[in-house]
C-alpha cells in the first residue's frame, strides 16, 4: 500500500550510542563495511559531550546544543553488547536514545521530545513518574529494597495480595508473586496441571488456547501461543504439543469447539486466553459473550479457565478487569504490566479458593513448587499499592472513558484512507488496521519525525497511552496517524 520511498526507507538512528569511558576513547568497526565510526564519550572534566573523530581528534559539543554523528550508515548491531529484543540485529536501524520520561512524554538524548502512544509497552498507565508512586519507592528503598519472600513475609506483599483479591471478582483470593507476564503465566500452567494432578486425575496435560493468542516468549508460553503468529515458529519441533482452536466468535467456531472438547476434552487441563483483547497478535477484539461461552464449556467438561490479564488488567478496557465485562470469573488469573503502573517489575498469577485447596495435603509433594528469586520483591511491592492507592484517588476509569471516545472521533477519518482495513477502539485502546505493512520503520521513523513515539506491528498502527493523557497531546497522537497514513496512501 506504500510508495516505493516508504517500503524502502530506512529509520536511522537519531543519537548514537554514549561511550561510558571518561577518558579513553574508542571506536567500533562496522564488520559489514569496515568503516570507522565515530560515538561520543561523556567527558569528565566539562560535563558535556565529546565527538570522537574518526582521525582521533575531538572537539567538544554542548549538552543544550548536541550534533550527532550521521548514523545514517548504522544498524542495531553497531550497539556495542546490547542485544534488543524483537530484533534483527543486522538489518534493523539504529535506535532512538531515551534519557529522560515524564507524563506521556519521552525526552531523547538530543533534546527532541515525543509524546509517546504505547505507555512504555502498555504498562505506564499513570503516565511517568507520578510523584505518588515515586515517593512510595524512594521511601521503601529507605526502608528494605528487598528480601527473600520463602519462608518470609513483608507487609508491602501482604497488603497488595489483599487488596488484589480485594478488587478481583469472586474467590480469586490466592496470589503467587513473580516478576513478569510470561512466568505469571508459566505458573498459572503449572497451577492448572498440578491442580488435576493432586486430586488423583490423570491425563490432563494438555492446554487449550487460541489463535491470535499471544503469553509470553518463555518456552511453556511459546507452546500456546498462534503458531503462525510468526515469532516461534522456528521452534515447533521443540515445544511440547497441545491444543489450538479458533475463538468461538460465531455459531460455526462454537461447534467446532465443542466437538473438539467432546473428542479431546479429557487431556484438557485448562483453557487459555486473553480477555476482550488479543493483543500481540493484532489487538483483535471480541465480545464478552466469548468469555461467557468459555466459561460455560470449561465447567461443563471440567476444565480449568486461565485468562491472561496482562495486557488487559488494570482499565485498559475501561473497566477494571476486562473479565468483569463478561461477569464471570475465571480459575486463574495473570496480571502484570501496569501492575505497578510501568515502574518496576512485578507480575501475579491469582488463584481461586478451590484452585489453592488442591494443594493443601500432608504431603510435602502436592505443594506448588515455584520460587523466583525475586518474588514479591518489596520495591515493585511498594510501587504497586502506591498505583492502587492512584485508581482509588483519581478518576482512572472515567479519563479512560474520555480517551475512548476522543480516539472513537479523531481516528474515524482514517477509516476512508487507501490501504485501511479497520478502525477500532475499545477503553484506551486504538487500532488502525492496514491492508498490508511491509516497513513498519518507515512509519516509525515518520511518527519521531512528527514529534510521537508510535509501535506500529504486524498490520497495525495503534494507540494504547498513559490514562492520564491530556486531550491535546492525544490529538497529536491520532493526528500524527491520520498525516502519516494519509501520506503513506
Amino acid at each position: 500500500m506504500f510508495p516505493r520511498s516508504f517500503r524502502n526507507a530506512s529509520l536511522t538512528g537519531l543519537m548514537p550510542h554514549r561511550c561510558l569511558t571518561k577518558r579513553d576513547p574508542f571506536m567500533i568497526r562496522r564488520p559489514a563495511c569496515g568503516t570507522i565510526l565515530p560515538f561520543l564519550m561523556a567527558s569528565q572534566e566539562t560535563g558535556g559531550w565529546t565527538h570522537l573523530q574518526p582521525c582521533g581528534k575531538t572537539q567538544a559539543m554542548s549538552r543544550n546544543a548536541p550534533s550527532a554523528p550521521d548514523t545514517t550508515l548504522l544498524a542495531a548491531a553497531d550497539l556495542p553488547h546490547l542485544w534488543l529484543p524483537y530484533t534483527q540485529m543486522q538489518t534493523a536501524p539504529f535506535p532512538v536514545e531515551a534519557a529522560r520520561t515524564s507524563g506521556s512524554r519521552i525526552t531523547l538524548a538530543d533534546g527532541r521530545e515525543l509524546v509517546d502512544g504505547v505507555a512504555a509497552w502498555w504498562t505506564a498507565c499513570h503516565g511517568y513518574s507520578h510523584p505518588h508512586i515515586h515517593a512510595a519507592l524512594v521511601r521503601q528503598a529507605e526502608q528494605m529494597p528487598h528480601v527473600m519472600f520463602g519462608g518470609m513475609v513483608h507487609e508491602p506483599a501482604t497488603r497488595l495480595a489483599a487488596r488484589l483479591a480485594a478488587l478481583l471478582p469472586g474467590d480469586l483470593e490466592r496470589v503467587f508473586f513473580t516478576d513478569s507476564g510470561s512466568v505469571a503465566m508459566e505458573v498459572a500452567i503449572k497451577m492448572a496441571v498440578q491442580y488435576h494432578i493432586n486430586r488423583g486425575t490423570t491425563g490432563r496435560t494438555k492446554i487449550l488456547s487460541f489463535r491470535g493468542g499471544y503469553h509470553g516468549d518463555t518456552l511453556g508460553m511459546m507452546s500456546i501461543c498462534d503458531p503462525e503468529e510468526g515469532m516461534h515458529s522456528l521452534f515447533a519441533g521443540v515445544l511440547p504439543e497441545q491444543v489450538l482452536a479458533d475463538l468461538p466468535v460465531d455459531a460455526g467456531s462454537m461447534t467446532r469447539l465443542e466437538t473438539l472438547l467432546t473428542e479431546r476434552g479429557d487431556s484438557i487441563a485448562a483453557m487459555v486466553t486473553e480477555p476482550l483483547v488479543q493483543g500481540a497478535g493484532g489487538m483483535l477484539f471480541h465480545d464478552p459473550e466469548v468469555l461467557r461461552r468459555l466459561r460455560g464449556l470449561c465447567d461443563r467438561h471440567g476444565i480449568l479457565l486461565i485468562l491472561d490479564e496482562i495486557f488487559t488488567g488494570f482499565g485498559r478496557t475501561g473497566t477494571m478487569f476486562a473479565c468483569e465485562q463478561a461477569g464471570i470469573v475465571p480459575d486463574i488469573l495473570a496480571l502484570s504490566k501496569a501492575l505497578t503502573g510501568g515502574t518496576m517489575a512485578l507480575a501475579a498469577t491469582v488463584a481461586r479458593r478451590h484452585v489453592f485447596e488442591a494443594f493443601l495435603s500432608d504431603s510435602a509433594g502436592h505443594a506448588l513448587m515455584h520460587g523466583p528469586t525475586f518474588m514479591a520483591n518489596p520495591l515493585a511491592c511498594a510501587v504497586a499499592n502506591a498505583s492502587l492507592d492512584l485508581f482509588e484517588s483519581e478518576p482512572r476509569l472515567e479519563q479512560v472513558a474520555a480517551i475512548s471516545a476522543q480516539l472513537a472521533q479523531e481516528l474515524e477519518p482514517c477509516r476512508a484512507l487507501p490501504g485501511v482495513k479497520d478502525v477500532r477502539v475499545l477503553g484506551a485502546i486504538g487500532v488502525v488496521e492496514l491492508e498490508t505493512l511491509d516497513n513498519p520503520d518507515a512509519l516509525r521513523r515518520a511518527f519521531v519525525e512528527r514529534g510521537v513515539w508510535i509501535r506500529p506491528f504486524r498490520n497495525i498502527v495503534y494507540l494504547t497511552p498513559a490514562f492520564t493523557i491530556t486531550p491535546k497531546e492525544l490529538t497529536r497522537l491520532t493526528t500524527a496517524i491520520v498525516d502519516v497514513l494519509r501520506e503513506a496512501a
